[in-house]
């Protein structure tokens, strides 16, 4: 931060709204950090000599004589390896008991890779959920968005790929997290002997939503860290960008923003992309990979949020809960994982993309003859042996609760295969069938 005998102080606002504060100053640069009448605020826009903060506490209180202080800088980290194991708030600080980190410090929010030193994705991120790794093989350097309603045990599926995913680093992005769930995360970590590859940054519902727009950036930052400064291998782990979105709404409205579309300021787009595009894959072999999760409005895809966000990543996972096995499940026809092929057969075993296309083709049958039970029509010995295969396929394969390897998800389905059908049913290649059939 600037020299205290430096830090420029005014006196005189403005403007004040109910999240942001206008006033006349020079040199001001935008992102700035400053204190207004003892509130933490941060410069939103720069026009001129006139400058508006957005106080993240919100302005009650504030007078238009208030003291402003500006800080010369912008929000910052400090990055080393005493991050590891440790929770921290919005700010950076720590909120777990510990002592403060000490390190190199570095602004947030700053540009991402450079694509000139961007490398095509092709590391395998196992997950141990055959939902992901089986249909929907994730790939380090993706960006990819958990679809979920809000009722959906989603910061459980975080929670698991956090201690399941085979990477070096875990970076949890908490945002709008319920004292609940913070503690979830908290004792999950702590039991599972995990916390010294896990860092948290947590905002909760009880401090300020506007405080939840610096999460991305400081676990981005410290990603960047990792991957870049220590080439590991680091997977972002972001929840709820609903809510993030929601802040963003917040504090554009209070600025008189005029909104876009589902009262979403106009530049989500490009706020989310910047976010999104930290994932990488780098040529020294660090990489950033980002699951993040966004909340469904009663299942509304075409929302402004979920549809942004599928422009900019690079499929979905959707959560469903599924009726017939009683399991929440990664649901295989809504779910894509637009880089599987970079890995699928190539870091994988030779059978994977034909047991997964054929698992997935079974599956639609099963629901096909759901669809004739339903309206009345007598179902075929075949109709039949689909809807077994599907309850045990949802049950064994597609349930969130599953955790092993790829291995033992192929044997597991070619196991199904052989229970329910005949080889000539499943149309797989005749090789593959010869080496892999299970007769049962």
């Amino acid at each position: 931060m600037a020299n205290k005998a430096y830090q420029r102080v005014y006196t005189q606002l403005e403007a004040i709204t109910k999240a942001t504060v206008s006033l006349k100053a020079k040199g001001v640069s935008n992102d700035e950090l400053a204190v207004v009448h003892g509130k933490l605020a941060q410069v939103v826009r720069t026009k001129g000599d006139m400058v508006t903060l957005q106080v993240f506490s919100g302005t009650e209180g504030i007078p238009t004589n208030a003291e402003v202080q500006f800080l010369g800088a912008p929000p910052t980290l400090k990055v080393s390896d005493q991050l590891a194991g440790r929770f921290f708030d919005a700010y950076g600080h720590p909120i777990d008991g510990g002592p403060e980190v000490e390190g190199e410090e570095r602004q947030i929010g700053g540009p991402s890779v450079n694509p000139y030193k961007r490398r095509q994705p092709s590391e395998l991120i196992p997950t141990g959920i055959a939902g992901i790794d089986l249909n929907n093989t994730l790939v380090s350097g993706q960006k990819i968005p958990f679809f979920a309603d809000p009722d959906q045990p989603y910061n459980q599926v975080m929670a698991d790929v956090a201690l399941r995913a085979d990477v070096d680093k875990i970076i949890l992005g908490g945002m709008g997290l319920s004292n609940d769930d913070y503690l979830f995360f908290r004792h999950s970590f702590e039991s599972a002997g995990a916390l010294e590859k896990i860092i948290s940054f947590v905002n909760t519902t009880e401090e300020p939503p506007v405080e939840r727009l610096l999460i991305p950036d400081m676990a981005l930052t410290a990603a960047e860290y990792f991957a870049a400064d220590k080439n590991e291998k680091v997977l972002v782990l972001l929840t709820d960008m609903t809510l993030y979105a929601d802040a963003l709404s917040i504090v554009s409205n209070r600025m008189d923003q005029i909104p876009s579309k589902d009262s979403m300021p106009g530049s989500l787009y490009s706020d989310l992309a910047k976010i999104y595009e930290k994932a990488v894959q780098l040529p020294t072999g660090g990489s950033i990979t980002i699951i993040a999760v966004t909340t469904l409005n009663d299942g509304d895809i075409t929302h402004a949020i979920p549809d942004n966000t599928g422009y900019i990543t690079e499929g979905q996972l959707y959560l469903r809960a599924d009726p017939d096995s009683g399991k929440v499940i990664i649901d295989p026809f809504r779910s894509l994982s637009r880089l599987k092929q970079l890995v699928q057969n190539k870091k994988t075993r030779e059978d994977h993309s034909q047991v997964m296309n054929t698992g997935v083709r079974l599956y639609a049958d099963a629901q096909n003859a759901k669809t004739k039970l339903e309206n009345g029509f007598d179902l075929s010995d075949y109709d039949h042996r689909c809807l077994a295969y599907a309850k045990e396929y949802a049950t064994r394969l597609l349930s969130i609760d599953v955790n092993i390897k790829i291995d033992e998800m192929l044997d597991t389905a070619w196991e199904l295969f052989g229970k329910y059908f005949t080889k000539a049913e499943t149309g797989i290649k005749e090789a593959l069938a010869q080496k892999y059939w299970k007769e049962q």
